[in-house]
């Protein structure tokens, strides 16, 4: 069995992983983290999943009850999520990152250590690193007479833009051709001039309890191909989540991808 905390386990994301971590047979909640002064500091996790389970009290520092797991889940917020990583990294415990929004300092800390075992992602969902798969595979084969842009959709509380897994979409396609010289347009207004076959455009939009919605579009003449994922319910980032978090406790350390983890 899998011993897990979850950070951030108040929040929505937090709250979804736990109680599908609690119906899995092959994990066991060892801990749940929050930040400081928050009202359900010293509860137990019954009081977030409505359960009768006999769940650990919620804590507000990792470092203290780091000891008790194999893997730490993190879906926080980036200055939060990289002090967990290097909590966890000191111990020595595995750690599952799905926070979007690291700076690239930040980022380059978490992905050239050496001595943890680590799976990041901007997206954990099934579905949308198949879609990553696909896009990759498209954006080699389309050669020269296709723009691409992409549109991405979520809820209005989102803080940043444009989403983590956009610019994942963003990088994927121009690592596919990395001797072209391209041209990143976040959003376009007025008179913008004719539109350069280097440009690839990222537009963010926000609005409503829009879960997560992103789509590429290779267009070109007389023809467009569109790629679409749409998350409908959190539930399918916490399963991809939970589903690294089993993956991880057997491998050597590294920094994995789900790519890695669905083994595409």
């Amino acid at each position: 069995m899998v011993k897990i905390i979850i950070t951030g386990v108040c929040g929505k994301m937090g709250s979804t992983i736990l109680n599908l971590a609690l119906k899995d047979a092959g994990l066991a909640v060892a801990g749940g983290i929050e930040t400081k002064n928050h009202p359900l500091i010293g509860k137990r996790i019954d009081a977030i999943a409505g359960t009768t389970h006999n769940t650990p009290t919620i804590d507000d520092d990792l470092s203290k009850t780091i000891h008790k797991c194999d893997v730490v889940v993190d879906f926080t917020e980036p200055k939060s999520s990289l002090e967990h990583f290097r909590v966890a990294r000191s111990h020595k415990k595995a750690i599952v990152m799905g926070t979007t929004g690291f700076s690239d300092k930040a980022l380059k800390e978490i992905k050239g250590s050496k001595d943890v075992r680590v799976v990041i992602s901007p997206n954990m969902s099934i579905g949308m690193n198949l879609m990553f798969d696909v896009v990759e595979r498209l954006s080699k084969a389309l050669q020269e007479g296709y723009d691409v842009e992409i549109v991405e959709m979520h809820h209005r509380l989102k803080k940043d833009a444009p989403s983590g897994t956009a610019l994942r979409l963003k990088d994927i396609i121009q690592m596919s051709k990395p001797d072209k010289n391209w041209i990143e347009v976040f959003g376009r207004k007025g008179i913008t001039g004719e539109r350069k076959k280097e440009e690839i455009g990222i537009l963010a939009l926000r609005g409503g309890d829009v879960v997560g919605e992103h789509t590429v579009l290779f267009a070109g003449i007389g023809e467009r191909l569109e790629v679409t994922h749409r998350a409908y319910s959190r539930e399918n980032f916490a399963r991809g989540a939970l589903l690294a978090a089993k993956w991880i406790t057997h491998q050597k350390n590294g920094v994995y991808s789900m790519k890695d983890v669905l083994g595409i």
